[in-house]
């Protein structure tokens, strides 16, 4: 039978739980305790006789013992000594509360002081953007995010919550980002997926918050229940989140569709769009650069904008209403999108264009009523010759990598082969990892970085090789391996006149420039990417719907194609002639790549889009034109 709790222990388990409310109730005990002091010696001292001195009252005594209480000072040793006593009594009683009450109030701002380390206060802030959870993509997001604000009169905020070191994070992040500009980044600590940290970042007001799974375990889980964390939030606003993130199974996607019908949610399919990617770009030599100028912030973006001069007009007419703007599609009334669409579509009040600018108030018609075109200089469009059957080499093999054939077969004509150069292991998977139309699929097993294996396949009978990064190591030892390939590609390239391209990808961003001695026609860089994309949908989420048309096999994509095609070789030609030529051709010319600036990376490898119109160019004979075109 248990023992009934004595008094003293039932006063102890008290006094715990009025002490683990907090210093605020210890003080508030202290001062109560000092009231009470106070009030007992005041009481002795007039009930007994002769203790309190001649003259006073109850106030003077009363007042006496409180301020000895608050400020210890010497008494007047005249006073009766029972007096004295008590007054000692209070003074000693007094000094060791004071000094609980330093104790407590040093705790606490230390405390205080250690949480706001942590990261652990909450974020005041409107119209932030917040970035959820940590990863080395976290860098590039910030970097853009920086650049897109630069034109915000009254600055902006960046609010990043995961489960990292506050200090940890802000050194990072000044390491690779030193330069915020009128950008201020707050860190804060967390769990991207509990409720109640969530409120740290504080949510309900932001403007856009972007989801960054983590680089190993099951992101797309984390990211699930990072949605299902922010939306089913009790506390969470009426209004829609405007969310950002990305995924690797197609089979989540659905699951985002149903967590999004209350919210606008854009997630990336990552290895979709990769593959995509590097299938375009190993049949277009630049095209990755031309990618990346149209995701970063630092040139040319895509915005929309309803021009009303232009409503009862064909798309036609639009095409050259600006001088340093280049018209892409259109954004019709009812939210569609149509890149190049038939050039006899006529815009309808509502209708939008979707124009590539520097900046959304740089949009502006040129005024021109007759556009200078240089009629003489417009080549006719010759027949093309159907393409023979390619070879296709693949190094390596990675959950891009079956998309990526998927992809290739789409361009591929008929008789076509893929060679896959992959660990022996993955024979069957990859034999039967996509069923093809136009290429047949052969495997050999090996080491992609091994010179004696390379030197057996004879690769230059190939057209196109593709180089995979081998995402199940490091970012650092991937790329130091597909390095190594690219070295023994480039001197077996060197020691035979055959051409084929070589389109690499790489995992971070700062080994492209080691990578660059390859001369490698296309590098991937594939986070760099996929962050690029994800900072220009926190911006604007109206965009999912361009990219996803741009980079899908069907309709309308980004090629570039022979300058003399288009116009004559040679001679000074301004850019209405170019879109003119490509125009008539059922196409929208958006820029050109100069060949001799290939290995130029101050000069965009030679990739210019958006120029302006007026402006003359003397294209040569390798020098490409870069248009929307369906084929």
């Amino acid at each position: 039978m248990n023992k009934k709790p004595t008094w003293r222990a039932r006063l102890n388990y008290s006094f715990d739980n009025a002490l683990s409310k907090g210093p605020l109730v210890l003080i508030g005990w202290l001062a109560l305790a000092a009231l009470i002091l106070v009030v007992l010696a005041t009481v002795v001292s007039l009930l007994v006789p002769g203790v309190a001195p001649d003259g006073t009252g109850l106030k003077e005594v009363f007042w006496d013992f409180l301020f000895q209480a608050l400020t210890p000072n010497p008494f007047d040793v005249t006073s009766p000594l029972p007096f004295l006593f008590i007054m000692l009594v209070v003074t000693l009683g007094s000094l060791f509360m004071v000094s609980i009450l330093i104790g407590t109030l040093t705790t606490g701002i230390g405390e205080r002081l250690e949480q706001m380390r942590r990261g652990r206060s909450h974020v005041l802030e409107n119209d932030h953007t917040i970035i959820l959870g940590w990863s080395h993509q976290v860098f590039t997001i910030v970097e853009e995010l920086v650049t897109a604000n630069e034109n915000r009169k009254n600055g902006a905020v960046i609010a990043i919550l995961c489960e990292r070191d506050k200090v940890d994070m802000e050194n990072d992040l000044r390491s690779r980002v030193p330069n915020t500009k009128n950008t201020r980044v707050i860190c804060r600590s967390g769990s991207p997926i509990d409720p109640t940290d969530l409120q740290i970042a504080s949510p309900h007001t932001a403007r856009a918050i972007i989801i960054l799974p983590p680089e190993d375990g099951e992101p797309d889980s984390i990211v699930i229940k990072t949605i299902l964390a922010l939306t089913n939030n009790p506390n969470r606003r009426p209004e829609p989140y405007h969310i950002v993130t990305q995924i690797s199974a197609a089979r989540n996607q659905e699951v985002i569709r149903m967590l999004g019908n209350k919210d606008a949610i854009n997630a990336v399919l990552t290895d979709d769009v990769i593959a995509r990617v590097m299938a375009q770009t190993s049949h277009q030599s630049g095209l990755s650069v031309v990618y990346t100028e149209l995701l970063n912030f630092s040139g040319d973006e895509i915005y929309f904008k309803e021009e009303q001069t232009l409503s009862g007009r064909t798309f036609a007419d639009s095409l050259s209403v600006y001088e340093d703007s280049s018209v892409m599609g259109l954004q019709l009334a009812d939210g569609s999108i149509k890149l190049n669409p038939p050039m006899n579509t006529r815009l309808s009040p509502g209708d939008k264009v979707i124009a590539m600018s520097a900046d959304d108030d740089t949009i502006q018609l040129s005024g021109l009523e007759k556009h200078p075109i240089q009629s003489h200089l417009i080549r006719s469009s010759a027949r093309r010759e159907s393409q023979p059957a390619e070879k296709c080499l693949i190094l390596g093999w990675n959950a891009s990598a079956a998309t990526i054939i998927r992809e290739l077969d789409h361009y591929a004509p008929a008789g076509s082969t893929i060679m896959v150069v992959a660990e022996q292991s993955l024979q069957e998977t990859i034999l039967h990892s996509a069923a093809t139309r136009n290429q047949k699929i052969e495997f050999c097993g090996g080491d992609t970085s091994d010179r004696a294996l390379l030197n057996t396949l004879n690769i230059a009978d190939f057209d196109h090789v593709l180089v995979l990064a081998d995402t199940r190591l490091d970012i650092q030892s991937a790329d130091a391996r597909t390095l190594i390939t690219l070295l023994h590609l480039r001197d077996i390239a060197e020691k035979d006149a055959t051409p084929f391209s070589i389109v690499s990808e790489m995992l971070d961003l700062r080994n492209r420039e080691l990578a660059e001695v390859v001369r490698v026609d296309d590098f991937i860089v594939s986070d760099h990417l996929i962050s690029l994309l994800m900072s220009q949908l926190s911006e604007n989420g109206a965009l999912f719907d361009v990219f996803t048309d741009l980079f899908d096999s069907l309709g309308s994509e980004i090629y570039l194609k022979p300058a003399q095609e288009y116009v004559e070789i040679g001679s000074p030609v301004n850019f209405y002639t170019v879109m003119e030529a490509a125009r008539q051709r059922g196409e929208i010319a958006i820029g050109y790549r100069i060949v001799s600036q290939l290995h130029n990376a101050a000069k965009s490898y030679g990739v210019i889009t958006n120029p302006r119109k007026s402006v003359e160019v003397k294209f040569s004979l390798q020098d490409k034109i870069i248009v929307l075109a369906e084929d």
